[in-house]
C-alpha cells in the first residue's frame, strides 16, 4: 500500500499517518501500550485520533462510526483500533463491523501461535496457524427481517466475488509466508448453495497454486480436529461465521484471547485490532494484558513496511514472555503465579520496552517473505466479467412465497389450489424448511410461518414475471398475510434453489 506522507523531519524517515482509535473499556489503555512500545522502536508515526463505539452511540450516532473518523480513515488508510462495545440482542450495528464493511476490509486474518511462557494444553507440539477469514459478507451482512411477530429471518449472502477475493487471499498469504497447506472449511453438506459456492470456488482456485497442499474439511470437523491436534492446520480459509467462532477457538489453544492479534485487510484500508472485548471491568485498574494489541500492531507495521521494527517488537514481547518475570494478572493466575504482584499493564509494557533489541532463545523466528516497502499488492481478479454472465443461460421457473396464517397446510394447500390458474402448480408446502403438504413429517410443530413452492404448469418448465405477478395477486387476495417472496431459477441448467426436507 502506498503511504501518504504526514511530514518530513530532517534526518529520519517520513512518518506514516496512521488513525488511531483508542475504543472502549481498556481500549485506550492497551492503545497506548502499543503506541510506547512503537515510538520506542523508532517507527516514525503520526498519530490522527478518532473515535468509534459507545461514545459516539451516546451522542447519538447510530452507526458508531462518525464521518470525522472515516475522513480520518480514507486520510491515511491504516487504522490501529482499541475494543468496541457492541449491543448484543438490540439497539445499534456493531461499530467493530461497521467500519470493516464501510472501508470493504474483507480479509480477517488471525494468526495463532504457541507462545513461550503461556501454558496450554498443546504446548511443545508447534501450533502454528492462521485463520482467514471471509469479513463482510455471510450473515454478517446483517440483513434481517422479522416476518411474523414471532419468526425472524437472517439472509446468508455469500458470493463468488466475495469467495474468490478471500480464498485468493489466503493461497497468496500461504506462499508469502512459505506455508504449505490451505484448508477450507466450510458446512456445504448442510448448506449446499451458500457454502457449497465457497467450497467450489475454493476447488476452482487451488490448481492456480499447485505447490500449496488444499483440502477441503466440514466446519464441525475442523473445529473437531483443532481441539484433538490443532498442529495439523496452517492456513484455514473460511466464511464470516464460521471463521468468527474457530478464531476464537485457535487463540484458546494458544493462550486465549488475551494473545489474539487480528489485522483486516482491504484492497485501500487495513484495521488492526485485539480480538478481545472491551472488559470495562478492567477498565481504568492498569491490570489487562496488551499483548493482543502489541502483536496486532506488529501485524501493522509490516503492512506499511517496516519489516525490521515489526520483528523487534515481536521478538521483544517473547523474550518478555519467555522470561515470565513481569507478566500481567491473567498469566500470572494461569503459570500458578503471584497475582497480588503481577505487573501492570505500564510494567509489561516497560519490560517489552527493555527487551527491544533482544532475541528469545526458545523459538524461532518465523520465515517470512513480506512484500518490500511501499509495494503495492496486486488486486484480487474476479472470474465473472460481464461477458461471462452474459453468457449464463438463466430460466425463470416458479417463486416460494412465504405466508403468515393460522391454517394448516392440509387446509392451506386446495386453497392455495384454486387460485393457480394454468400457469403453476403447487409444489409443497413447507414449514421450517420441512415438507408438509402434501403429505407431512410425522411429527411437525407448525409456527405459522409457510413456504409455498409454486413451479411452472407447463411441459417447458418456464414462466414469466407478469405470470409470477399474477399469481401472487391471486395468493395475497387470499393470504393477505404473504411476506416474502423468492424467484425460482435455473442457471445453465442447474437448480439456483434448493429442495426442502422430505421432498
Amino acid at each position: 500500500m502506498n503511504q501518504e506522507t504526514s511530514h518530513n523531519v530532517a534526518g529520519q524517515s517520513r512518518a506514516t499517518p496512521v488513525t488511531v482509535i483508542p475504543g472502549d473499556g481498556v481500549g485506550p489503555e492497551i492503545v497506548r501500550s502499543a503506541q510506547r512500545i512503537i515510538e520506542a522502536a523508532g517507527v516514525p508515526i503520526v498519530w490522527e485520533e478518532a473515535v468509534a463505539g459507545a461514545e459516539v452511540f451516546r451522542r447519538g450516532d447510530s452507526s458508531g462510526v462518525p464521518q470525522a473518523t472515516r475522513d480520518s480513515i480514507e486520510r491515511t488508510r491504516v487504522v490501529l483500533k482499541g475494543p468496541l462495545e457492541t449491543p448484543v440482542g438490540f439497539g445499534e450495528k456493531s461499530a467493530n463491523v461497521t467500519l470493516r464493511k464501510l472501508f470493504e476490509t474483507y480479509a480477517n486474518v488471525r494468526p495463532a501461535r504457541e507462545l513461550p511462557g503461556v501454558p496450554t494444553r498443546y504446548a511443545g507440539e508447534g501450533v502454528d496457524m492462521v485463520i482467514v477469514r471471509e469479513n463482510i459478507e455471510d450473515l454478517y451482512a446483517g440483513i434481517e427481517h422479522m416476518q411474523t411477530p414471532d419468526v425472524a429471518q437472517g439472509l446468508k449472502i455469500i458470493s463468488r466475488k466475495g469467495s474468490e477475493k478471500i480464498i485468493r487471499y489466503a493461497f497468496e498469504l500461504a506462499r508469502r509466508e512459505g506455508r504449505t497447506k490451505v484448508t477450507c472449511a466450510t458446512k456445504a453438506n448442510i448448506m449446499k448453495l451458500t457454502e457449497g459456492l465457497f467450497k467450489r470456488v475454493f476447488e476452482e482456485m487451488a490448481p492456480e497454486y499447485p505447490e500449496i497442499h488444499a483440502e477441503h474439511l466440514i466446519i464441525d470437523n475442523v473445529a473437531h480436529q483443532m481441539a484433538k491436534d490443532p498442529a495439523q492446520f496452517d492456513v484455514v480459509v473460511t466464511t464470516n461465521l464460521n471463521g468468527d467462532i474457530i478464531s476464537d477457538l485457535a487463540s484458546g489453544l494458544v493462550g486465549g484471547l488475551g494473545f489474539a492479534s487480528s489485522g483486516n485487510y482491504g484492497d485501500d484500508v487495513a484495521i488492526f485490532e485485539a480480538v478481545h472485548g472491551s472488559a470495562p471491568k478492567y477498565a481504568g485498574k492498569d491490570v489487562i494484558n496488551p499483548t493482543a494489541l502489541v502483536l496486532s500492531s506488529v501485524l501493522m507495521l509490516r503492512h506499511i513496511g517496516h519489516e525490521a521494527a515489526a520483528a523487534s517488537i515481536e521478538d521483544a514481547v517473547l523474550c518478555t514472555l519467555e522470561e515470565g518475570h513481569a507478566v500481567t494478572q491473567d498469566l500470572a493466575r494461569q503459570v500458578g503465579g503471584d497475582v497480588e504482584h503481577a505487573a501492570s499493564t505500564t510494567g509489561f509494557t516497560d519490560a517489552i520496552i527493555a527487551n527491544l533489541g533482544r532475541r528469545p532463545t526458545t523459538v524461532p523466528r518465523p520465515a517470512r517473505s513480506e512484500r518490500p516497502s511501499g509495494e503495492v499488492a496486486a488486486r484480487p481478479r474476479w472470474s465473472y466479467a460481464p461477458e461471462r454472465y452474459a453468457a449464463i443461460d438463466e430460466v425463470l421457473v416458479g417463486a416460494d412465497i412465504f405466508i403468515e396464517s393460522d391454517d394448516v397446510p392440509s387446509v392451506m394447500g386446495p386453497r392455495l389450489a384454486s387460485v393457480l390458474g394454468d400457469r403453476f402448480r403447487l409444489l409443497f408446502i413447507s414449514s421450517r424448511g420441512t415438507v408438509a403438504y402434501p403429505g407431512a413429517a410425522p411429527v411437525t410443530d407448525h409456527v405459522r410461518h409457510f413456504r409455498c413452492r409454486f413451479v411452472a404448469a407447463s411441459a417447458d418448465g418456464e414462466v414469466t414475471d407478469e405470470d409470477l405477478r399474477s399469481l401472487l395477486g391471486r395468493v395475497a387476495g387470499m393470504y393477505p398475510g404473504w411476506n416474502h417472496v423468492e424467484k425460482l431459477r435455473r442457471f445453465d441448467g442447474e437448480d439456483g434453489f434448493t429442495k426442502a426436507q422430505g421432498q
